[in-house]
């Protein structure tokens, strides 16, 4: 894998209505599953380069809410027959290969981060890509733009002039829609990268 790669990872996951589980719990990492890593590879100028859909089958709320299916347009015959987290782990791994020292991998915003390591810890197994470091797109977007408020995906790419691509809150299209905001980061993300410990 080139130096100048990284990965662009956005979840979707298990959600209800009213941010409360079944048993009535309020919805957080801790009990969300995830259900679908969108993932797409890219160069740093965003040259997309590959992407795939690795859907995964819930195991403690396996059936769907109607809200989380129509939200993310994932079915629940999608994910009946999808293996569960640990086997999409490895899968994920074997997509990715091995990552080069310079490797990276970033997500819009921070929960993305925070919802893997929540599950690996559950499953006692994490993605190879957890082991390198994490650039919170969002955050770099919000700096290169002076942008504040409106901040969500779909939001910076009418910002930039451009019309989402494919299913919003779908991963996959999600993760391709953020390679096609890396061109407008560019100076800044060389910055980022450079200030890293």
């Amino acid at each position: 894998m080139h130096d100048q790669t990284l990965l662009v990872v956005d979840l979707e996951a298990t959600c209800w209505k009213h941010q409360t589980t079944p048993g009535g719990e309020p919805q957080g990492v801790h009990n969300m599953e995830i259900i679908e890593f969108g993932c797409a590879l890219a160069t740093r100028a965003g040259e997309l380069l590959d992407s795939h859909s690795f859907l995964v089958r819930p195991t403690r709320f396996p059936q769907l809410s109607y809200f989380c299916t129509e939200l993310t347009s994932i079915s629940q015959l999608m994910v009946n027959d999808e293996p569960s987290y640990p086997e999409v782990i490895d899968a994920l791994d074997q997509w990715l290969g091995q990552p080069s020292e310079n490797f990276i991998w970033c997500s819009w915003g921070n929960y993305d981060r925070l919802h893997v390591l929540a599950e690996s810890q559950k499953h006692g197994r994490a993605p190879r890509f957890m082991a390198y470091p994490h650039l919170n797109m969002k955050r770099i977007w919000r700096r290169t733009t002076g942008q504040k408020k409106k901040n969500g995906l779909a939001h910076a790419l009418a910002f930039h002039k451009l019309d989402f691509e494919g299913c919003n809150h779908r991963g996959v299209d999600d993760a391709r829609n953020i390679v096609r905001l890396l061109p407008f980061m560019g100076w800044s993300l060389e910055a980022e990268l450079v200030t890293r410990p």
